[in-house]
């Protein structure tokens, strides 16, 4: 059926061959410009009124992204509603939402959440040559192009195309003629520094506003007779507006590509047609200026009319054009709807190829859509072990090959990890944490993990685990960890600490484990402890050491641990152990104790409200009045009238309810960053013995407060306070979980 009307569509075309070779080849070149692309589109939106066909196109940068999809059949106003609707901010974020990782990636995210990348081998530290690594732009850009195959020559698009990067070791203009259009478009935005470079024919390739940002002579060498050409470049500001380094360096960026763009106007002739829309002052990154940019791109052709009625055509033959569009377009199309007869894995990395096909979720006969790939690359991604992870389609005769490529890290495979929390109540007690983890990958054949942690600040922790999964699939592992922690037991009144207990424990656990979901594990394990517990002003140090087994089972696919607006996090641990413990310690220096730990957080929403529920508890079970193994209460959201950990002791109860409302979002049109007003009302309390455990004794308490979720973690401002008359004034910044 596709034969027949491309055939058809053939002979009617040719029908009007003789009027069409007798008129000059137009040629359309769309220069960079980032947000003020949307001028392209405009200009698009009048040739067609103007029944103006354009038989070549090449672009660079946005004008690359424009230019593809016009090349590759989409009309104007096609290009404006995928353009317009499409949120491009998020295509500055690589950041894998916490949602997506594994329950093991989330307790890492959540301690160590400053987000670095940097790495250490063959004897040197390493980082990515680009502050972000364009995976979720790549995800984008193939939203917009849908799922055609990769072309051996973009000649065979329904307009011949050419998108135009730079060289990043030469300087050279690098013209894109064949492959991933997605590749392609991607390469030739790729800004240096902020991006990683990309890779072309072996070449390492960035934006290509540096070597040629109107690639006018790519276009006459196509064959182009007569060139239109739409110059959106920035205007080089004011001597008053450079007082900053990053004003200077953006004006450094404006002097290289105007001069590539100068040179370009040097090749216009006097039948060319040049528009520059009145685009230079507005932003390339800001795209709330789209609809400003689109409607001063259709100002400005439309001062060139008198010029581009000349370039018109008839309506058959124009007809005849489109039609000869629409067909090419039509034969990618019908092989989109064609099923997958082979998946092909280009895997750069340690990652088995069995666990990639699982967690693709593609299978061999399946007609694959943009979701389903989508979510598909997005599941891979989540692993967190690559720099970036993409997929082609080959078509042939009997379906459609998927190749799926993903690379590894180029700054691994052992990297570095950083957390920081500060937390403060304007007491002379503030709380600050410094968090640094080096893990080592990829040392055995099914990814285990070497993993060394050391905490500074109110606690002290180092530790050293080795992590080993057992299967392809990384559903079963073994765990073994040494560490040692050494932490303060504060004890409050009036919210001003009055005593200190100070304890050093040393600790060994071997576990086995099973990943029974990705948000989920169960681990089963021996554990032994030794420690002391030390005040000078009241005692000398005091032993202890204890040996048993446990069992944890986690759940959590919150999408945020600090403010949460969808998921559930719970957790639930047992202790069995034998304590043993000096007679000043305890009645019963040998003991059996059970230890009992269990918290859970869920969040649920509504447009910008949402609701948040918190509740914990804690308990020992043994002969005794005396436990070294304590749980905390005091700190934002945990008695927030409270200071930070000051009540101490082995049984625990604590509930909450919260309510958080995006004033950022909703009011204040912030887009980036959410800025939540909160109130919670809470309860709770801890005891020192068992037998002391009063639920008339729970303290009551909430707070206000104004709180952010950001790339670099929560911060949150605000006034807590319980029934017995203590209160706060709480800051908080990093982690705080």
């Amino acid at each position: 059926m596709i034969r027949f009307l491309l055939l058809s569509v053939t002979l009617f075309y040719g029908a009007n061959a003789l009027a069409d070779d007798a008129r000059p080849k137009v040629g359309l070149v769309l220069s960079g410009g980032g947000a003020k692309g949307a001028a392209h589109v405009a200009v698009l939106k009048v040739l067609e009124e103007q029944r103006i066909p354009v038989d070549f196109v090449a672009g660079t940068s946005i004008g690359a992204y424009v230019g593809g999809m016009y090349a590759l059949g989409y009309n104007a106003s096609e290009i404006e509603a995928i353009m317009m609707g499409e949120n491009w901010s998020d295509g500055y974020s690589d950041i894998i939402p916490r949602e997506a990782l594994s329950y093991r990636d989330k307790q890492h995210r959540d301690r160590f959440n400053i987000p670095i990348n940097v790495g250490y081998s063959d004897k040197e530290v390493k980082m990515p040559n680009g502050l972000l690594r364009g995976q979720t732009m790549s995800i984008l850009l193939q939203r917009s192009t849908d799922l055609v195959h990769k072309f051996n020559s973009f000649d065979q698009l329904a307009i011949p195309y050419r998108a135009v990067a730079t060289d990043l070791e030469t300087s050279l203009p690098v013209v894109m003629d064949h492959g991933s259009l997605v590749d392609a478009m991607q390469a030739s935005a790729t800004v240096p520094g902020a991006l990683q470079a990309a890779q072309y024919n072996g070449k390492m390739v960035v934006d290509g506003g540096i070597a040629n940002n109107m690639p006018v002579d790519v276009v006459k060498a196509m064959g182009a007779d007569i060139v239109i050409a739409v110059d959106i470049g920035s205007s080089l500001v004011k001597r008053d507006q450079l007082a900053s380094t990053v004003a200077v360096l953006n004006q450094l960026s404006t002097m290289l590509t105007n001069a590539s763009t100068e040179r370009q106007k040097q090749l216009l002739t006097e039948q060319d047609i040049l528009i520059r829309p009145e685009v230079g002052e507005l932003s390339t990154t800001d795209f709330t200026i789209m609809p400003e940019a689109y409607r001063l791109g259709g100002d400005a052709i439309a001062s060139q009319l008198d010029k581009l009625k000349s370039l018109s055509i008839s309506p058959a033959a124009y007809l005849a054009y489109q039609a000869e569009k629409d067909a090419q377009r039509l034969s990618w199309n019908a092989n989109i709807r064609q099923p997958v007869v082979a998946l092909r894995f280009e895997n750069n990395s340690k990652v088995s190829t069995k666990l990639l096909h699982e967690t693709l979720g593609i299978k061999v006969g399946d007609v694959v859509d943009k979701k389903t790939l989508e979510q598909g690359i997005s599941n891979i991604y989540a692993l967190d072990k690559f720099e970036r992870v993409n997929a082609e389609f080959i078509d042939t005769d009997a379906g459609r090959i998927l190749v799926l490529n993903t690379q590894a890290k180029s700054w691994g495979p052992n990297y570095f990890q950083l957390g920081f929390s500060w937390e403060d109540d304007f007491t002379l007690d503030s709380v600050v944490s410094l968090d640094v983890a080096y893990t080592l990958t990829d040392l055995t054949q099914y990814g285990g993990e070497w993993r060394n942690e050391l905490r500074l600040g109110f606690e002290k922790l180092l530790s050293s685990e080795f992590y080993l999964p057992l299967d392809s699939d990384q559903r079963y592992f073994a765990r073994t960890e040494l560490s040692y922690e050494r932490k303060d037991w504060d004890f409050y009144q009036e919210n001003n600490r009055v005593l200190q207990l100070s304890q050093t424990n040393y600790r060994a656990d071997l576990g086995i484990g099973f990943n029974y979901v990705n948000q989920g594990a169960i681990e089963l394990g021996l554990t032994v402890e030794q420690g002391y517990l030390e005040n000078v002003a009241l005692f000398d140090d005091l032993d202890y050491n204890s040996y048993g087994g446990y069992l944890k089972f986690g759940f959590d696919d919150l999408d945020s641990i600090n403010f949460p607006t969808s998921g559930n996090r719970l957790e639930l641990n047992v202790f069995y152990r034998k304590d043993e413990s000096p007679q000043q310690l305890s009645s019963n220096p040998s003991e059996i104790s059970f230890q009992f730990e269990g918290s859970w957080r869920g969040a649920l929403s509504v447009n910008n409200h949402a609701i948040v529920g918190i509740a914990s508890f804690a308990t020992v079970d043994n002969d005794d009045q005396f436990s070294v193994h304590v749980s905390e209460l005091g700190g934002f959201l945990n008695l927030s009238g409270y200071h930070k950990n000051a009540l101490v002791g082995p049984h625990k109860v604590f509930g909450a309810f919260v309510y958080q409302y995006d004033l950022g979002r909703d009011m204040l049109g912030m887009t980036d960053y959410p800025l939540y007003l909160g109130a919670s009302i809470e309860a709770g309390n801890v005891w020192l013995a068992r037998d002391e455990v009063n639920f008339g004794e729970l303290l009551y308490g909430g707070s206000l407060y104004f709180g952010t979720d950001t790339s670099m973690g929560p911060a949150a401002f605000g006034f807590g306070w319980a029934d017995d008359g203590e209160k706060s004034v709480f800051l908080f910044l990093g982690k705080n979980w």
